[in-house]
């Protein structure tokens, strides 16, 4: 099973959603929570470009958010990605 990490914050529905989707999926996944740390979130910033959560990282590679979960979902990706060994 893949490696997972979703960067978060408390009180973020996009997070709870994307987590949700993978809990139906059956996947375990690490939540790294930034609510307060803003060196990881910095640190995360100049890794994607990013400054909105969740973050989401299949296997060490940058899957994008929510909206991009589902998308790879709905186009049959996300399986096939969470089922590969890192």
């Amino acid at each position: 099973m893949a490696k997972i990490v979703i960067y978060t914050k408390d009180h973020c529905p996009f997070c709870e959603r994307a987590k949700k989707l993978l809990d139906t999926k059956g996947a375990k996944y690490e939540l790294i929570n930034l609510e307060n740390d803003p060196d990881e979130l910095n640190a995360l910033k100049n890794r994607t470009g990013l400054r909105t959560v969740p973050q989401i990282f299949i296997n060490g590679t940058f899957v994008g958010g929510h909206d991009d979960l589902v998308a790879l979902d709905r186009a049959g990706k996300l399986d096939p990605l969470l089922a590969a060994a890192p």
